[in-house]
């Protein structure tokens, strides 16, 4: 295999007010074959994703940049301004960690695929690019049907799909994938990176994979690239460095990830849920969409085709139990979550939550109901006022609720930025969301739902976004703050053996329907579904080292 893809010495450093230069990333050097796939990992913060931009140009002028990046031997740094734009998609694509900001929310997914393809081949008709497009948006399993929907009008995990769809159209030598798989669901992310992987083997396509995924690296990378603080710590045949890991930092990320996917005791008693009442009892939800289509759609079409988000859902959640909700993107988990806390009315069926019918209680009801039940969402940077200070974000719920006056609540948030490891508490509660690290920004959003002492917290995906270490802090302080605030989770993940290490009880939702419900161990021993099946043989593994 010949190089395809080579960073000589690179350093990247963003404009500061400091008169010393802080490089993000600092002297890394690595080479890329044909057909080789590299994994890049590292905690957020650490220069991965700098890197990946570094490499194809995509940094502001004003950022420092020493060193080369050489593709197929043609210096990177010296492309002309037509070389660059062949280069970006033709040779190399970029696949982005968070797709919504990067697709254009008034263009369908159709015009995206047209406008990329005749963009780099303009000799291609309409009808030619559209079969281009299917057959590619058909690889990463998006139906034909939805081609003239909107991004808003799909998941996470299907704009995701998007994506990558997108990045596949030109045939590129080369896939830089910035987090491709943090939003998408076991099975979707096995084929995915499968197809990725056969690309590679069939067409001598390099793959650089920038993921914390620890385990999803293992299974997919031929060789590691170990990041930490901006340097290049560990460099290696993926298999080497996971027997023996040479690096401190490496073997802390791996002990991190071993600790989630540790097999729990076999020997803790289930709940005897069956004599406690529910705190929370759903009873046949429905939430349907309908497709409108266009005019002359609406007048052909005999009736309006739905789509069946949340389609006859009936679960019950205990006290204190940590309720597992998993399933692949756009099987309508999100969908339901909003759905039980009423930001979004349902199309039939009933929530009800401590004794009280939700679904149709008014306004004044639901908001002195909505203190009693918070909600963490995935991205905490996107939930987070950025014009806000932590204090003032924090302190906002208790302001709401009328549940404290501006000094009272001041005292409270500094009590909570201390309680979520926050320390010193004062350090924090001035700063602004975007001087924070993802993990510390996870942290501000559990103190924020919490302050308002609900019983029942609802997390979706509240640390898919997060490196294996401070993924495992935010676990573990999730596990103190259920017995510290006695309180029930209802834990929404894509993660399945997240959901083994956290979770009492597991329900597994596929297309709508919960397809499968149980304890946990029941769920992962013995498996009664063919989905639940298919979910568990999907899901990638760290092999345990002696």
């Amino acid at each position: 295999m010949t190089d395809l893809f080579r960073v000589e010495n690179l350093r990247v450093a963003y404009p500061h007010t400091s008169p010393s230069v802080e490089w993000a990333v600092d002297d890394v050097s690595f080479t890329l074959k044909a057909g080789e796939r590299m994994g890049l990992v590292g905690e957020s913060g650490c220069g991965k994703s700098t890197l990946g931009r570094a490499a194809m140009r995509l940094l502001p002028p004003t950022t420092q940049i020493e060193g080369k990046v050489w593709f197929q031997g043609q210096s990177v740094f010296e492309l002309n301004p037509t070389e660059l734009r062949k280069f970006r998609g033709e040779a190399v694509a970029l696949v982005f960690q968070d797709p919504m900001t990067r697709l254009d929310p008034l263009m369908t997914i159709g015009d995206h695929c047209i406008e990329t393809l005749r963009a780099h081949q303009p000799e291609l008709s309409k009808q030619q690019a559209k079969e281009i497009a299917l057959s590619t948006l058909e690889a990463v399993k998006i139906p034909a049907a939805r081609w003239s929907q909107y991004p808003h009008e799909f998941s996470g995990g299907m704009r995701q799909r998007v994506a990558i769809a997108l990045a596949l159209l030109l045939n590129p030598k080369l896939i830089v994938a910035d987090e491709p798989t943090t939003s998408l669901d076991v099975t979707v992310a096995a084929q995915i990176l499968q197809e990725l992987t056969r690309l590679c083997r069939e067409r001598e396509m390099g793959l650089l994979v920038i993921s914390h995924d620890l385990a999803m690296i293992g299974e997919y990378c031929d060789k590691i690239g170990v990041m930490y603080n901006g340097r290049l710590v560990e460099l290696g045949e993926t298999e080497e460095i996971f027997r023996q890991p040479q690096h401190e930092y490496t073997r802390s990320l791996l002990k991190a990830a071993l600790h989630i996917q540790a097999t729990p005791d076999a020997d803790t008693p289930p709940q005897l849920l069956e004599k406690i009442e529910p705190l929370l009892r759903v009873t046949e939800l429905k939430q349907h969409y309908t497709l409108e289509g266009s005019l002359i759609q609406q007048l052909f079409r005999k009736e309006t085709p739905a789509i069946k988000a949340v389609d006859g859902v009936t679960l019950e959640l205990y006290p204190g139990e940590i309720f597992g909700l998993v399933g692949e993107s756009g099987c309508g988990k999100s969908t339901l979550s909003r759905t039980l806390l009423q930001l979004i009315r349902p199309t039939s069926g009933t929530v009800e939550f401590l004794g009280q019918n939700l679904t149709h209680a008014n306004r004044k009801t639901l908001r002195e109901f909505r203190r009693q039940m918070q909600m963490v969402f995935q991205d905490p940077h996107a939930c987070l006022n950025p014009l806000m200070t932590i204090g003032e974000s924090i302190a906002d719920p208790l302001l709401i609720h009328k549940l404290a006056n501006p000094k009272e609540a001041k005292v409270q948030v500094l009590q909570m930025l201390e309680r979520v490891g926050l320390s010193p508490a004062t350090g924090y509660y001035e700063r602004y969301p975007g001087e924070l690290s993802g993990g510390q920004q996870q942290r501000v959003a559990i103190a924020r739902a919490l302050i308002t002492r609900p019983k029942l917290l609802i997390c979706d995906e509240p640390v898919s976004m997060l490196d294996a270490s401070v993924q495992a802090q935010v676990l573990d302080l999730m596990l103190e703050l259920k017995r510290d605030f006695d309180l029930t989770y209802l834990f929404i993940t894509h993660d399945l053996w997240l959901a083994r290490f956290l979770c009492d009880r597991i329900a597994v939702m596929n297309a709508g329907k919960i397809v499968e419900i149980g304890i946990t161990q029941d769920i992962f021993n013995q498996p009664q579904h063919p989905y639940t099946q298919t979910l568990l043989s999907s899901a990638p593994l760290l092999a345990r080292t002696p």
